[in-house]
C-alpha cells in the first residue's frame, strides 16, 4: 500500500527534474552566441568533381524572412544528363522565430507531398566513412522527385529532427552554441531514364563529392 505513493512521488520528482533541465537548456538556446560561416556559402565551388553549378533566381524578400537563415545557397548542378538541386540554409544561432524549418513541413507548403520516407547511408568522400541522410520521395501533380536532407553542425551529420533538437540542447548548454545548417539535395524522377534508382544514384554521387567541401564553410 505504501509502494504506490512512493513510486508516484518518484515519477513526479523525475518529471520535475526533467522539466527543470529542459527549461535551463531552453534558456541557454535563447542566449547562445551567434557564429558566422567560416567562408560565405556563395563561395562554395561551382565545379564539384565533374558537376557544374548554376545559381537559381534570388529568393523573394518574404520567403527570405520566413527562412530566417543567416546565409544560404540555392543552385542546380549538372553532370552529363543528370541534374540535382542543392539548397543550404545556415543559422548562426537558433532562437524563437529563427530556427531551422524541417523539409517535412516546408515541402508541402510548396506543393510537394511526401509519399515515402526513410533513411539512406551515403559515403562521405573517399575516406570510406558513411553518413545517414533522410530520404524522401515527394510528388507534386504529375511530377515526382527524390530528396535527401540532413542537419550539419560541428562536423556532425544528423538525419532526424528529434536528434537534431537533442543535440541543439546539448550543445547550447555545453558550448553555448546552436549554429547549424540544413542541407537538402533533390533530383526529379524520370521514369523513362531509370526512375527513382537513377535519381538516387545521381544524388549519392553528388553528395559524396560535395560533403567534404562543405566542411570548410561551416564552423567546427
Amino acid at each position: 500500500m505504501i509502494a504506490r505513493p512512493r513510486a508516484l512521488t518518484m515519477r513526479l520528482l523525475l518529471l520535475a527534474a526533467l522539466m527543470g533541465v529542459t527549461a535551463a537548456a531552453a534558456a541557454h538556446v535563447d542566449q547562445a552566441r551567434t557564429l558566422p560561416v567560416r567562408e560565405p556559402l556563395e563561395t562554395f565551388p561551382i565545379a564539384v568533381d565533374g558537376w557544374r553549378g548554376r545559381e537559381q533566381p534570388a529568393l523573394a524578400p518574404d520567403v527570405l524572412a520566413v527562412l530566417g537563415a543567416d546565409d544560404h545557397l540555392d543552385r542546380r548542378y549538372t553532370a552529363g544528363g543528370a541534374e540535382v538541386g542543392l539548397f543550404i540554409g545556415y543559422y548562426g544561432s537558433q532562437r524563437q522565430g529563427d530556427s531551422v524549418h524541417s523539409p517535412l513541413n516546408c515541402l508541402p507548403g510548396t506543393g510537394w507531398i511526401p509519399v515515402g520516407t526513410g533513411y539512406l547511408a551515403v559515403p562521405r568522400g573517399e575516406s570510406g566513412e558513411r553518413v545517414t541522410l533522410r530520404r524522401l520521395r515527394v510528388r507534386r501533380g504529375s511530377d515526382e522527385a527524390l530528396v535527401l536532407y540532413w542537419y550539419q553542425s560541428r562536423g556532425r551529420v544528423v538525419a532526424n529532427e528529434y536528434w537534431s533538437k537533442a543535440y541543439l540542447m546539448y550543445d547550447a548548454v555545453r558550448l553555448n552554441r546552436t549554429d547549424t545548417a540544413l542541407v537538402r539535395v533533390f533530383s526529379l524522377i524520370d521514369e523513362g531514364a531509370g526512375g527513382a534508382a537513377r535519381a538516387e544514384r545521381d544524388l549519392v554521387s553528388f553528395v559524396r563529392s560535395m560533403l567534404p567541401l562543405l566542411d570548410r564553410h561551416l564552423p567546427l
